[in-house]
């Protein structure tokens, strides 16, 4: 089966990648999440991602403030698709975690999104996006989400919408 692995560097990162999860349920999108830090648990994620990887994993989601170290950890580690999600926190407020998440050098790209909850929402589009390379079903969906997004948009100007 495939699905999508969503690792974090710490428990409080949840609060934030709740945000991801959220998106993948909504798309019926199979997924793990995981606890695992690039600093304090190496050996945990270099064993994570074999595992993953062994049960199908397809694209890899790793989630991490300050240093940020973890998605190119991963990416170090497999060759699928990895997608960072920078998480502010620390003296910078987030500004090292995108910078650390950003700079990869060449060889070992990390698709990087957004700080904190618009970046766990476009991690699980950019995933699913990723996975409907291969899934017309999955494709038929997130195609439409976005004609769903558009009525939005025009609903929501019909509220306030002054035309001369």
């Amino acid at each position: 089966m495939e699905f999508v692995a969503i690792l974090m560097g710490s428990k409080s990162d949840y609060n934030v990648m709740s945000e991801c999860v959220s998106v993948l349920k909504k798309f019926d999108v199979p997924y793990e999440v995981i606890i695992s830090s690039a600093h304090r648990s190496p050996q945990r994620t270099k064993d994570y991602i074999k595992s993953a990887e062994e049960k199908g994993a397809k694209v890899f989601i790793a989630a991490a403030g300050m240093a940020a170290h973890l998605a190119g950890a991963v990416a170090s580690m497999t060759t699928k698709p990895v997608i960072g999600v920078p998480l502010k926190g620390g003296a910078l407020d987030g500004l090292d975690s995108l910078l650390s998440t950003v700079q990869m050098p060449s060889g070992m790209p990390v698709g990087t999104v957004a700080l904190g909850k618009t970046g766990a929402v476009n991690s699980a589009y950019l995933a699913m996006q990723i996975l409907a390379l291969s899934n017309s079903e999955l494709e038929g969906k997130l195609r439409e989400d976005r004609v769903m997004k558009a009525k939005n948009v025009e609903l929501d100007s019909s509220d306030i919408e002054v035309i001369l």
